[in-house]
């Protein structure tokens, strides 16, 4: 286990509960005639499913003492899955973990983080823990509730781990983190809260309500049956928290490694990622109109020049603006065009009402009324694509299959006139991929993941050189030589590692530069 994160909350009547966890699975390493199998399934699978009827049989006790506001998930609900296409890694989300060996971990958590380790004030982060029970990263709030004593209930969000120096090096980013989901169920929870007040005041009530231990009893039995859905208002509130809960996992999980340097370090604004939360990831899919399958598929559409041009884009580090009124088409582009970078390259805005500035997304949609300031469409460093709809295009016709082109055109405009049929290398064999139609499109995605880690090498190999050693220019020009990284496209290729450089995460760069001040120490003594 690398970590294990979880909401849980204080409930009235049955004491501290955990709503709602999500773990990661490692795949384990497959043999060629596993290499094709489906992932749901797999024995693996099934042994978890073996694994969560016995941790839910034994603990039938429990689920039988539960109200609605300490339930998330109904037991015959499967839960959320989600698989990092990069890793293979799984994040399943449901009311307990999956893994039995886990369950007493999570309840231990949850009770210690609303009990006995809190912070004064009893709202705010913590750390506690011990080899035996595992450590813990715990930030505990309060969420408005119109009907609860005090007019707020208790909540806590834990991040469960064994290894105590990764929690504690993560503790920067998942502070962050966790601070801005709290805020947006605060935010929600307390809009709610105000309309509610607004048509029947709860204080008034209860100060001209008649006392009595009868009444007491049964005022408290029946305000601790609202929900968290209920106080926020948010319908797929547990989808968000999964997509939520499974980003800081990944994250973490990654900024906590030695060898994390192709995984995200933290980019996303604060109100990107409260939008992020709020928004319904499976909204995109929902939305009528026809989506772009791939990268052949995208290609296909735009045109071998016009492909080539917004790849190149993509590959140098500019901001691509696509502006269109069609959020899910939008969004499907910009899911087969993150797969060119590293994670930790990607910055992305997916469907916005303004303008974001370079430094907060390199991946931007917007709604097409939005206009595009001039510093941003004189400059050589963004390339904006403008998704026309056609007349002739309607919805019925792409439920019926038609093609986009029949529906949508696409003007690809750019400030920049710098040639891209040079370079750099990496594109060129990207494109050599894709027009090879011998290759399937798995094959094609297996072949893009290894160019990438091809050139993250690359990348780390640069760093380590220029950035930790502190060579000078001739020196790096031969260590690019040795790369591949000169001749044609050369000037391209210099960029890109600089641009794929960014993606390294602190915790990799830290972690060389105290390898190379320790291995000079001894030269020094």
């Amino acid at each position: 286990m690398n970590a294990l994160v979880a909401l849980c909350h204080f409930c009235e009547l049955h004491g501290p509960r955990t709503l709602f966890c999500t773990e990661a699975l490692h795949p384990p390493s497959p043999t060629p005639s596993q290499a094709g199998a489906p992932i749901p399934g797999d024995r693996e699978s099934d042994r978890e499913g073996d694994g969560l009827t016995m941790r839910a049989n034994s603990s039938a006790t429990q689920r039988g003492d539960m109200c609605e506001g300490c339930r998330s998930l109904p037991a015959s609900h499967p839960g959320f899955v989600s698989v990092d296409s990069e890793t293979g890694i799984r994040f399943l989300s449901h009311q307990q973990p999956r893994q039995p060996q886990l369950f007493s971990v999570v309840r231990q958590a949850c009770v210690r983080s609303l009990s006995c380790e809190v912070c004064p004030g009893r709202e705010g982060p913590i750390f506690f823990g011990d080899e035996q029970h595992g450590f813990v990263f715990s930030h505990t709030f309060f969420i408005k509730d119109s009907l609860a004593r005090g007019f707020q209930r208790w909540y806590s969000i834990v991040m469960v781990a064994m290894d105590r120096i990764y929690l504690i090096n993560s503790w920067p980013f998942l502070l962050r983190h966790l601070r801005l989901t709290i805020q947006s169920l605060q935010s929600t929870a307390l809009k709610v809260f105000d309309s509610e007040q607004c048509v029947c005041p709860q204080r008034a009530v209860r100060m001209n309500s008649v006392f009595s231990p009868a009444v007491f009893s049964h005022q408290r039995s029946g305000n601790a049956a609202r929900s968290l859905p209920s106080l926020t208002q948010h319908t797929n509130l547990w989808a968000s928290l999964h997509s939520s809960f499974k980003q800081e996992e990944e994250m973490s999980c990654w900024e906590g490694a030695e060898g994390g340097g192709s995984r995200p370090q933290c980019h996303q604004s604060e109100s990107e990622l409260y939008r992020d939360f709020l928004f319904d990831e499976g909204k995109a899919e929902g939305y009528p109109g026809p989506k772009f399958r791939s990268l052949r598929h995208l290609r296909q559409v735009l045109g071998t020049t016009d492909f080539r041009q917004l790849a190149w884009h993509v590959l140098m580090g500019n901001q691509v603006i696509l502006r269109g009124a069609d959020p899910g088409l939008i969004h499907s582009a910009f899911t087969m065009l993150k797969a060119l970078l590293p994670v930790g390259c990607v910055r992305s805005v997916t469907y916005s009402a303004q303008y974001e500035e370079a430094y907060r997304c390199n991946f931007l949609g917007l709604s097409p009324d939005v206009p595009i300031p001039t510093h941003v469409s004189s400059s050589e460093f963004s390339v904006l694509v403008d998704v026309v709809s056609l007349e002739r295009g309607s919805l019925y016709s792409a439920a019926c299959g038609e093609d986009i082109l029949s529906l949508y055109q696409f003007n690809i405009s750019s400030t920049n006139s710098q040639p891209t049929d040079k370079g750099p290398t990496l594109l060129n064999k990207i494109e050599v991929a894709l027009s090879n139609e011998n290759l399937s499109v798995d094959v094609v995605s297996h072949c893009l993941l290894c160019l990438k880690e091809e050139w993250m090498n690359k990348v780390k190999v640069l760093f380590k050189f220029s950035k930790v050693d502190g060579r000078g220019r001739e020196d790096t020009q031969k260590v690019l030589a040795l790369l591949g990284a000169t001749g044609p496209g050369e000037e391209d290729n210099v960029r890109l590692l600089k641009f794929w450089m960014t993606g390294l995460s602190k915790t990799y760069k830290s972690h060389l530069m105290t390898a190379v001040r320790g291995g000079e120490r001894p030269l020094s003594q």
